[in-house]
């Protein structure tokens, strides 16, 4: 009986731990980062660069309001990791202006005024 009772205990320790894992596994949050995106071309350079960045579930580019939203694991990235990772990729993030150098190599037409 002390033997039942004790594996009883075991399973619901074990089932326990892999539920609390199983959410810290699937928690994400999200931003939305103003950009200086331009073009479809802004659009596919910012989402693939931010699709390789660890901790990144997701981004979407609204092109109408400039506003990247991502959804990202905060257990690995932070908000400000990704705003750098915009700015380095040659777009201005919020407050962070673009990288000079990153922006000196977009095409014409995903600097700022180029259409």
């Amino acid at each position: 009986m002390k033997t039942l009772s004790q594996f009883f205990v075991l399973l619901s320790l074990f089932t326990l731990s892999a539920k609390t894992f199983s959410q810290e596994k699937k928690r994400k949050e999200t931003i939305t980062v103003q950009t200086s995106a331009q073009c479809e071309q802004c659009k596919d350079r910012l989402e693939k660069k931010l699709a390789y960045t660890k901790g990144v579930k997701k981004s979407n580019l609204d092109l109408n309001t400039k506003g990247i939203t991502v959804v990202y694991n905060p257990k690995k990235t932070t908000p400000e990791k990704i705003r750098e990772i915009i700015s380095k990729t040659g777009y201005d993030a919020d407050s962070i202006a673009a990288d000079a150098g990153a922006y000196q190599n977009l095409p014409g037409c995903c600097k700022k005024g180029g259409h």
